[in-house]
């Protein structure tokens, strides 16, 4: 097994590195790839130390998988380069995630369409995956008809400068913004780019993807996407209207039972999801769960999620391991 992880000096790359020495991924050869920039930079992992190498450089070398985590344009450039010399691609970016002939894959969810032929193969959106981890198993029980979201999300889903920019400004350190905004003590309803009808692309990212992931279109998703001073974990307060009516306690086992999640709800403990529960955590947290007494059928629900890890490295480690395990690759 040649695995070659591209973007490996970032964050999420970094994350990617941990969880694979974690779950004790099987390599044989791993492909430290990055920009030109950081090419012959040495990076440890399990104690043997690895030079970083360039793109053209790891396509050569003709890996088996490229995690990618690199951003939207390299994968846009190089995802097809990978794949053209038998790569399996699993790619972290927006590039690939909303074409029609690319599949978008949670592996709790939707794993099993995936075979041979699937040479990219997009990783969802930090925020849109613990959504759907909870949705899903709802979804198949009582029906959605409309999901209203609305994300408190960490600055190291913006990365590295984001999360420089909150650490001087909680010093009193005048330096580079990757906001523009101070963002310690404020929040900011402003992740990513806005969009001609005044949506953000972050907020555009959650209404589609559960829809392709979940293969359903029957249901609708709104929201409005918040960036908040903490430094990781996405937050996340979800109104669910169903076609069928449900038990709270109904709702709570069928969550309780769903892999990858954990049910955090008890009001007179004070228990419920937080960021800092989740850090460095695989699993989707899911509390303050209660009935929307405004309307029939609807649910509310508070989700919570380490957005380096299962919103990104650990669900792109998922989608190898099961390529792996099923003889894919």
């Amino acid at each position: 097994m040649k695995l070659a992880l591209v973007g490996a000096t970032g964050m999420v790359g970094e994350v990617m590195m941990k969880v694979l020495d974690e779950r004790n991924f099987p390599i044989d050869e791993l492909l430290l790839v990055a920009s030109e920039k950081s090419v012959g930079k040495e990076i440890s992992f399990k104690r043997k130390n690895h030079k970083v190498i360039g793109l053209e450089e790891a396509v050569a070398a003709r890996p088996n998988i490229a995690l990618f985590s690199a951003g939207g344009n390299t994968s846009l450039e190089w995802a097809p380069k990978f794949a053209e010399v038998g790569t399996t691609v699993i790619d972290n970016s927006s590039a690939w995630r909303m074409e029609a002939d690319k599949k978008l894959i949670v592996p709790e969810i939707n794993a099993h369409l995936l075979t041979k032929e699937d040479k990219i193969i997009a990783n969802p959106n930090c925020s849109t995956i613990q959504l759907v981890m909870a949705l899903a198993p709802l979804h198949k029980k009582y029906k959605m008809k409309r999901v209203v979201v609305s994300t408190y999300q960490s600055v190291s889903g913006t990365g590295l400068k984001a999360v420089q920019q909150m650490e001087n400004e909680m010093a009193g350190v005048k330096g580079e913004m990757a906001y523009p905004y101070p963002i310690h003590k404020n929040a900011l309803p402003h992740c990513d780019v806005f969009e001609a009808n005044g949506y953000t692309k972050e907020e555009m990212k959650l209404a589609r993807e559960p829809q392709k992931i979940l293969d359903d279109r029957t249901f609708s998703v709104t929201a409005t996407a918040v960036r908040i001073p903490t430094a990781g974990g996405h937050s996340e307060a979800v109104n669910v209207q169903f076609e069928n009516d449900f038990e709270l306690g109904d709702v709570r086992k069928i969550l309780h039972e769903t892999p990858g999640i954990t049910v955090q709800d008890n009001p007179d403990t004070n228990t419920y999801p937080m960021p800092m529960y989740a850090h460095d955590k695989d699993e989707v947290f899911v509390g303050r769960i209660r009935r929307d007494e405004s309307q029939p059928n609807t649910l509310n629900m508070w989700i919570v999620s380490d957005n380096l890890r299962k919103g990104a490295a650990t669900n792109a480690v998922q989608i190898a391991e099961y390529l792996v395990n099923n003889k894919l690759v």
